[in-house]
């Protein structure tokens, strides 16, 4: 009887401890940032982190963002020289001028005034023409931006006009990474408006993260190119194919690209970029950077960079289309 009661015993136990190893799919989604998020993180036992994550959204809003008139970048902005400036936007700013520096200033988060000035901003627009352009680009410059011992931000010119929109929804994506990280969490998928931030892998499914790239030439509805495994990596893309406005009046196409060394939005053969790194938002600033970049510029970086992996999407001189894949990029697609 013993016996049976102790095989049952273990029995249990087993069952107990099976159970107690069986992963939990965890999915938090909703709106932040102008766009829609998904995050999904597995673990042992139901995790909810919806509070966690909305304070990540509020804390990067309440520095980073330029539609909030109350924000710190926002009170820049309107001319206010007493901001302290938190550790995220001392973050943000100093990788931006590294890719700043290393895009030889085609990355140039100063050329806000300019996107306003486009339609493209949360200022109003206005009607551009050369001399427009010519005055505004000496507002340009992120060399003209510094910060003081005190976190201050020091600008040359007050019209100066800071615009972190297009890193700052990856580095808002690696503040959700981090916080994950500080849980304990060790297999997730982040995406904000359709950058990425994978660790570990779907355990469920065991199995890597596979994310989809979304084709530049379909232009109406949404289509996957291809498909990679995302492995403790971070993606962000960029492209021209959807984010534009055309002048009622002319009815030429403005795409959302402004050249931060012309002035003008930037019209390209270049569809769509994707950029793999080791974070989001450095991720995110090389994309753009390379749309703004003629396609030999652009590899150029690319090929002396051994922290990116590039896929490029882009029209030829025959106007076919073409794909440029790094090494690493490659080693990942899903064949």
């Amino acid at each position: 009887m013993r016996k049976c009661i102790l095989i049952l015993m273990v029995f249990v136990g087993l069952i107990q401890s099976c159970k107690n190893k069986e992963a939990v799919r965890n999915q938090n989604v909703g709106g932040a940032l102008g766009t829609s998020y998904s995050i999904i993180s597995i673990t042992a036992e139901e995790m909810d982190m919806q509070q966690e994550i909305d304070s990540v959204f509020a804390v990067i809003n309440q520095s980073l963002s330029t539609y909030i008139p109350e924000s710190d970048i926002s009170r820049v902005n309107s001319g206010d020289s007493t901001v302290v400036v938190d550790a995220m936007f001392k973050e943000v700013l100093q990788l931006s001028k590294m890719i700043h520096r290393e895009t030889n200033g085609f990355f140039d988060p100063t050329v806000g005034t300019l996107v306003n000035a486009w339609g493209f901003g949360p200022e109003r627009q206005i009607t551009m023409d050369s001399l427009k352009v010519d005055s505004l680009l000496h507002y340009v410059g992120l060399n003209k931006v510094s910060l003081n011992q005190n976190n201050q931000v020091v600008k040359s010119n007050a019209n100066i006009y800071l615009d972190f929109n297009s890193i700052a929804k990856g580095y808002a994506i690696d503040r959700l990474a981090a916080m994950l990280d500080a849980n304990g969490v060790q297999n997730y998928l982040i995406e904000v408006g359709g950058e990425l931030v994978a660790k570990g892998r779907n355990v469920i499914k065991e199995k890597s993260w596979v994310v989809g790239i979304d084709d530049p030439e379909m232009k109406i509805n949404r289509s996957t190119r291809i498909l990679i495994n995302l492995n403790n990596r971070a993606l962000a893309s960029s492209g021209n194919y959807r984010k534009y406005r055309v002048d009622e009046a002319s009815g030429k196409k403005y795409v959302h690209t402004v050249n931060p060394k012309t002035g003008y939005t930037q019209l390209s053969n270049t569809l769509g970029v994707t950029i793999l790194a080791d974070n989001c938002a450095t991720a995110d600033g090389y994309a753009t950077a390379f749309m703004a970049m003629d396609l030999d510029d652009a590899f150029k970086v690319i090929n002396e960079n051994d922290r990116l992996e590039a896929y490029i999407v882009y029209i030829d001189e025959n106007g076919d289309t073409q794909e440029f894949l790094t090494a690493g990029f490659k080693a990942v697609v899903v064949e």
